[in-house]
């Protein structure tokens, strides 16, 4: 694509193209690859699309320093009608990070965007472009649409990490993430990795999210596609953190300020639990730590990796859902019968067993479970006794270290056969069909953006 040429020519001029390491987040450098040109002096990630309606998207930027920000957009067809979103002044103790919301927008529009840091305007060389939703209901079939998923992004920072080989690589397969052109992605935990000096004070924790986020490779699929995320151990705490995490409040604070989700935590309650709606089909996005249950606490009452109170609200929701395909993203496997690491059915399996018996019991048709943390990706499959199919899928790495044996030390009875990859990829999950018919066609293509495997969940919720 000619935006990667440019890209590219602009990475050799700055000087700073194998670079991935900065200092101190409160002394903030340009991010890597970008040139000082105007606005972009200030500029240290995104633009990033967040959270997409029809009246209304989310615009997240971070800034090197205080700063004020605000973005300028016109419907694409329409240049000489410009809008401006609210003005956001940035602050260190968010990490300098500013959201920015287009409230001026039209169903099914495409836009084109600029931003604007203390009132010049970034020159960037690829595209900053978003789509409102589309209004079809009682008007015509809802429309075609695509979804990037993956879990566990790793960039290395070598005064921090551990000795030896380095644990992220491949940066690349962003660029090919980025050539599918998804209208969404929705990333599965573990996005960042806390290392030992990041995992207590809020410094840290704002440290390692810039250093991933500042990731020259990521920055053309930030800001043109909408993502979403939720959080696994890594992004949340130290490993297999849970609920006795005492920087857990902290945590979701950082969090929050560096994703653009429509809302974070249930009613009343914290954590990263959210819900949106793109054309027919209903994404549950669940929070596995914030109230779960140690590990290897036995006598603890009530284990749970979820927490009485969401597990009931997704049970409800995924019973009232008219979504032909109800996604469930979340951490830790749901359907692998592999007792070991951190599957639901190891340590949380009369959970597993309470959230399976009520999608049976209820006939819940259409629910895939998106999931993360193994290394290595696989489909797996569950028919119930109510003639209702299950699913899981598992999409990891994205950048940190492959399971390279995961067929052969893997067990796990509800795998479809052909489906492992163990290997750096992603999954692309495309929709498509009348509103009577739909069907979810899924892809994994390996780091170079070369296809691994495909299946399609068919109207009915069989698999061919």
């Amino acid at each position: 694509m000619l935006y990667k040429f440019f890209f590219a020519l602009l990475l050799v001029f700055s000087g700073v193209a194998c670079s991935h390491h900065f200092h101190h987040p409160h002394h903030m450098a340009p991010p890597h690859g970008l040139s000082p040109l105007r606005g972009n002096a200030g500029l240290q990630s995104g633009p990033m699309l967040g959270y997409v309606d029809m009246f209304e998207a989310l615009i997240w930027v971070q800034t090197k320093s205080e700063s004020t920000v605000r973005v300028e957009y016109w419907d694409t067809e329409k240049p000489d009608q410009k809008f401006s979103t609210n003005t956001v002044q940035t602050t260190e103790a968010h990490g300098f990070t500013a959201k920015c919301i287009a409230n001026k927008t039209q169903p099914g529009r495409s836009y084109t965007y600029n931003v604007l840091i203390n009132g010049e305007a970034l020159q960037l060389p690829y595209p900053t472009t978003f789509k409102t939703q589309l209004l079809w209901q009682y008007r015509a079939d809802p429309p075609a649409f695509s979804v990037a998923t993956g879990s566990c992004t790793y960039v290395n920072d070598p005064e921090y990490d551990r000795p030896g080989k380095p644990y992220g690589s491949e940066f690349g397969i962003f660029a090919n993430i980025a050539a599918q052109k998804p209208d969404l992605m929705v990333w599965l935990g573990d996005n960042y990795y806390y290392r030992e000096p990041d995992f207590y004070t809020r410094t840290g924790m704002l440290h390692r999210a810039t250093h991933t986020r500042s990731l020259p490779e990521m920055q053309p699929l930030l800001a043109a596609t909408h993502h979403y995320g939720i959080w696994d151990d890594h992004d949340y705490g130290p490993n297999d953190a849970d609920g006795t995490f005492v920087h857990k409040e902290m945590a979701w604070e950082v969090f929050r300020d560096f994703w653009g989700n429509p809302s974070f935590g249930l009613p009343d309650r914290k954590g990263c639990t959210s819900y949106f709606k793109y054309a027919d089909m209903d994404f549950f996005l669940l929070d596995n730590r914030y109230f779960r249950t140690p590990n290897h606490c036995k006598t603890c009452p009530d284990r749970t990796a979820l927490g009485a109170e969401q597990r009931e609200w997704l049970l409800a929701a995924l019973a009232e859902s008219t979504a032909p395909f109800k996604l469930v993203a979340v951490g830790g496997q749901m359907l692998s019968d592999n007792a070991r690491d951190e599957t639901f059915y190891n340590y949380y399996r009369a959970e597993r067993d309470t959230i399976l018996a009520r999608i049976e019991r209820e006939g819940i048709k259409g629910v895939v479970f998106l999931t993360g943390d193994r290394h290595f990706t696989e489909l797996s499959a569950l028919k119930n006794a109510a003639g209702n199919w299950v699913y899981d899928l598992t999409a990891s790495s994205i950048t940190a270290g492959s399971f390279t044996d995961a067929a052969t030390k893997v067990k796990n009875t509800n795998r479809v056969e052909g489906t492992v990859v163990d290997r750096h990829n992603f999954a692309m999950l495309r929709f498509s069909g009348p509103r009577k018919e739909r069907q979810m066609e899924i892809k994994v293509y390996d780091t170079d953006g070369k296809e691994v495997w495909t299946k399609t969940i068919a109207p009915d919720g069989s698999l061919k």
